[in-house]
């Protein structure tokens, strides 16, 4: 009788553990390449479970809006990676912050999130109203530092997961404990994920895979 009774506490305590919003984020349709003018797009392998990603000289962003039970997500988890890397670059320097991955997490401050949260990636990105944080692998930075990015000092921040190099890891991140060290405030609410590789600014060669993104 004890040894049901210390299995049922144990299934309910897994059941508690986990989370009520969680959400397995597939790389179905649902994500669009956002291309930059004058410059050649990725090459980007939608598997449902994990997405390749190619660049050779080249970039863009793979997009998609938030499902919208995840616009109060406070974490996020991932694992990938990186066959072929850039070399280590300044990932403060516009025109010149080549980086293997990124992950963008887009926020909008509630009064704004009806209005944005439909909007095409380079009209919600350029809002002063977002604020995204963005995990990246590149450079050569300590793991954890916040930098400006030079394409939205204020509103885009990127913290630094893995200097430039290959490997293979799982990531784990704190959204609201990020936020907060990044912008100095509370986060919004979360309206779009993007991904980015990066390669035109030293011509190199990126070949990597992200896989069991999850959001809750």
């Amino acid at each position: 009788m004890k040894v049901l009774k210390s299995l049922a506490l144990g299934v309910v305590v897994a059941l508690l553990a986990v989370p009520a919003n969680s959400e397995a984020i597939r790389f179905d349709k649902n994500w669009v390449e956002q291309g930059f003018l004058r410059l050649w797009s990725n090459d980007y392998d939608l598997m449902g479970k994990s997405l390749k990603v190619g660049s050779d000289g080249t970039v863009s962003l793979l997009y998609r809006r938030a499902p919208e039970n995840l616009r109060g997500a406070t974490r996020a988890a991932w694992k990938w990676a990186v066959s072929q890397s850039v070399k280590a670059t300044d990932l403060t320097k516009k025109g010149g912050d080549d980086r293997n991955l990124a992950l963008y997490f887009v926020f909008v401050d509630p009064a704004s999130a009806a209005k944005l949260a439909k909007a095409p990636a380079r009209k919600l990105l350029t809002n002063p109203n977002t604020r995204a944080l963005v995990y990246v692998w590149g450079g050569d930075y300590k793991r954890g530092q916040v930098l400006f990015s030079p394409y939205g000092p204020k509103t885009l921040k990127t913290v630094v997961k893995r200097a430039a190099g290959t490997g293979r890891f799982s990531e784990n991140v704190d959204l609201e404990r990020d936020f907060k060290r990044a912008f100095k405030q509370e986060k919004g609410v979360l309206v779009g994920l993007g991904i980015t590789a990066d390669s035109d600014d030293t011509d190199g060669k990126i070949s990597a895979v992200i896989s069991d993104l999850v959001v809750e």
